[in-house]
């Protein structure tokens, strides 16, 4: 039988239960550790998905040679230091988005990556979702015609969460943009590339959180509309428009389950159900590049996170949106 991917999981939260009920599903693969800076909760979480090794410290498990790759699940200021000290002892990274709090970080892990040839790849599951990779294909061939409007949005409620949540508390890189504005972001960006010019506006917390943010993505002969918030719900269907026709990736449109197509005033809804929740499609990238020895992915690359950094900190610059840990 075909050796398995041997998986940890790094910071064993609410994320991380989801992750790992997707990666239960995919064959090849098995969670052999887990860490966490309180030993409780990680051997808690261990007994809950029967994980052989638990740890209380985060290099104990980089140490210990338990693992062929780790998923980085802690709060987003700590993901280029646990990803650097997993790399450097040759454990491949799946962390989650964003990869780093600015450029300069990701620039950090790319760095790593590449000088210890170990995998490296940012959490951008919605890359892999079968409606999103079928939307870049159709959008590719030109079905739609030429691209001229996205709009896509991302919003919840989230004043209720508390003041020392990572939604709220600015020493934990709080705010819409990196936790859920990266994700209009990045389909602006898989569509129609790097933009022109960046127009952004953001209302915030008392507290200093960016609470709300309008984007205008402007390209030489497009417009994205994109929104953020932790405001209010939204409707959350993106609407991708050309010169032929019109894709509506079904709400939530991060997580498809499927689309329609518009031409000549006729709809067609296509339905892909997903697998799970929807990581499975994302953790089966990370085993065929692992197998394949790649130390990137070519669905979401380096230079594709690179590139997603470089767009949120000019989103961030606009709207004078900084960390207390960043001065």
């Amino acid at each position: 039988m075909e050796t398995k991917i041997r998986w940890g999981i790094v910071g064993p939260g609410k994320i991380a239960r989801k992750f790992v009920s997707d990666l239960l599903l995919v064959e090849d693969a098995e969670v052999t550790a887990v860490a966490s800076r309180s030993l409780e909760r990680a051997e808690a979480f261990a007994k809950e998905y029967d994980v052989d090794h638990a740890f209380g410290s985060y290099d104990a498990l980089f140490r210990s040679g338990t693992v062929d790759v780790v998923y980085i699940a802690t709060p987003h200021n700590f993901h280029k230091e646990l990803s650097v000290k997993a790399l450097e002892n040759g454990i491949g990274v799946l962390c989650e988005k964003p990869m780093g709090i600015n450029r300069a970080e990701v620039v950090e892990q790319v760095n790593a990556s590449k000088q210890n040839n170990a995998f490296l790849m940012e959490a951008m599951w919605s890359r892999f979702n079968p409606s999103i990779q079928k939307t870049k294909q159709l959008v590719d061939a030109g079905v739609v015609g030429d691209l001229k409007y996205i709009h896509a949005d991302f919003a919840f409620y989230g004043l209720d969460k508390g003041l020392d949540s990572r939604l709220l508390n600015p020493d934990l890189a709080s705010g819409s943009i990196l936790d859920i504005g990266i994700y209009p972001i990045f389909l602006s960006y898989l569509l129609l590339g790097m933009p022109e010019e960046i127009m952004a506006s953001s209302k915030f917390h008392e507290n200093g959180t960016e609470l709300q943010t309008s984007m205008i993505f402007d390209y030489k002969d497009a417009q994205s509309i994109l929104y953020s918030g932790l405001t209010s719900d939204s409707k959350m269907e993106a609407e991708i428009s050309g010169t032929k026709g019109q894709l509506f990736l079904n709400p939530r449109w991060h997580e498809a389950d499927g689309y329609t197509l518009v031409k000549d005033k006729e709809e067609n809804p296509f339905d892909l159900p997903l697998t799970g929740i929807g990581y499975y499609y994302e953790i089966l990238e990370v085993n065929q590049c692992l197998k394949e020895n790649k130390i990137e992915s070519e669905l979401w690359s380096h230079q594709n996170s690179l590139d997603l950094s470089e767009l949120l900190d000019t989103v961030r610059e606009k709207c004078g949106v900084s960390f207390p840990f960043e001065t």
